[in-house]
């Protein structure tokens, strides 16, 4: 009976562990989906993410980790993005809509400095535009990827399989240095700081389509600079 007592109250201590965290882990699911499309419903994030917070405070070890959330926050942002991945939202098929969307979106800039509307694209690629609308949707939830995923998910092969992790990295980082110390600020927010395209509008004071635009530019550019390293 004893025993029984002592696993009780280590299993208290543990969802007290996690009760007291989930208000982080909360904030955390919001601020994701603050990043993604209407479709992606915040309470599976949120779900998703209290169900690993629980199972980490179980096996929560403090002796070999002094910090509960140092610990927990990767994991349960990482469950997050597993879900993501598992909605398998970028096809074989939507990879080269994708990227023929992105192409029509470049030249439109190009010429007027707006993004052009999504009938404009469906009529010039010749698709439906409810098909054009699923292609953005998926191209949104894959923009909250690492960028070494991003990067890969429009390719047949693996990002990896064409460049080794250090030399993506440095690759990355010649193309940061092509863009002004701005944009390099704004790729900085939205992938380290995990801010919104809201919050960095906010911040920078420069509209959330100027920073999509920039977003989607580095992507490019980098994906031209591996496939010339690769070349």
């Amino acid at each position: 009976m004893a025993k029984s007592a002592y696993s009780d109250a280590i299993r208290y201590s543990q969802d007290q562990l996690a009760v007291q965290y989930l208000p982080a882990v909360k904030a955390m699911a919001y601020r994701l989906k603050e990043r993604l499309p209407s479709s992606v419903d915040y309470n599976d994030l949120a779900a998703i993410a209290t169900e690993e917070l629980v199972k980490l405070a179980r096996r929560y070890d403090e002796t070999q980790n002094d910090s509960f959330w140092g610990y927990a926050k990767t994991r349960a942002y990482g469950a997050m993005l597993d879900y993501l991945r598992s909605l398998d939202v970028v096809s074989r098929s939507s990879r080269k809509i994708i990227k023929s969307i992105e192409y029509e979106i470049g030249l439109y800039l190009a010429e007027n400095n707006e993004e052009p509307t999504i009938e404009y694209i469906a009529e010039r690629l010749g698709e439906s535009v409810e098909k054009i609308k699923e292609a953005r949707i998926a191209s949104e939830i894959y923009a909250v990827m690492p960028i070494d995923e991003q990067l890969s998910a429009l390719n047949e092969r693996s990002t990896i399989d064409v460049i080794e992790q250090d030399e993506l990295v440095e690759s990355i980082k010649a193309v940061l240095e092509g863009f002004s110390e701005r944009e390099q600020l704004i790729i900085q927010l939205y992938y380290f700081e995990e801010l919104s395209l809201k919050e960095i509008s906010e911040t920078l004071d420069i509209t959330e389509s100027r920073i999509s635009q920039i977003h989607k530019a580095v992507l490019v550019k980098i994906r031209q600079h591996l496939s010339r390293n690769d070349g």
